[in-house]
């Protein structure tokens, strides 16, 4: 499966080649031959690079599923996050070029907002492009009322991010939102207490890895029947 965000790209490769192609056997020419192949194989890979497998794992309440493929690059601890409240544990994961770029929504909730933050393109690896570079935040709510926030970090090359996530609908964990192209960060943001069972140095898989669960709260649910009201989105 490919992603919808990529289908321009590939079509565009394509038509390159099959151009190039012709050229070389109208002209006879061995550079104009080269050039073909070479696009060819820039076509292979940006197929590779959109590439948009199926992801399935264990839903259950609290459970935190990785938004993106990648590597864990650290957790931390910060002091504040203005939305999720108090003390922050914060995942981040870094995407090279060779990972699947799609990102998907972490756990079960409601969008509460979707903020967009043109910045710089600092390599994505590094701890000021969390801060520095572009990026989308979205902010949910689960149904017991715990509140985490995804942020997409564009890196040194990836120039474009989509996020899909609509403000005020309910989705479902694993869930498809978006992508960030060629190289990036996608960073977690949940409440201190969660009990995170990744560590730096993990590899994993957006959709399907299991990074924490959420201390689920025994009361009632604070989405209650305003999230019930709202189709529930599963990819």
């Amino acid at each position: 499966m490919i992603a919808r965000e990529g289908l321009l790209f590939i079509m565009l490769g394509l038509a390159l080649t099959a151009i190039l192609v012709w050229l070389a056997v109208r002209f006879d020419s061995l550079w104009v031959a080269t050039i073909a192949a070479v696009m060819a194989v820039l076509t292979v890979w940006v197929i590779f690079f959109f590439r948009d497998p199926q992801r399935s794992f264990e839903s259950s309440p609290g459970v935190l599923v990785a938004p993106a493929d990648g590597k864990v690059l650290a957790i931390d601890t910060i002091p504040n996050h203005p939305y999720v409240g108090g003390e922050t544990a914060k995942i981040s994961i870094f995407l090279s070029v060779f990972d699947v770029h799609v990102n998907r929504i972490p756990a079960d909730g409601r969008v509460d907002y979707v903020k967009y933050n043109p910045g710089k393109f600092f390599p994505a690896f590094r701890d000021k492009a969390s801060d520095l570079n572009e990026q989308t935040e979205i902010g949910m709510i689960t149904p017991d009322g715990s509140r985490l926030v995804v942020k997409q970090i564009a890196g040194i090359i990836a120039r474009r991010i989509v996020c899909r996530a609509e403000e005020g609908q309910t989705y479902a964990a694993g869930v498809r939102f978006g992508m960030i192209r060629f190289g990036s960060r996608t960073e977690l943001f949940v409440p201190v207490e969660t009990e995170i069972s990744v560590r730096a140095g993990d590899m994993v898989r957006g959709g399907e890895t299991i990074v924490g669960h959420l201390k689920v709260a025994d009361n009632e649910s604070v989405i209650g029947d305003e999230a019930g009201s709202k189709k529930n989105i599963r990819l």
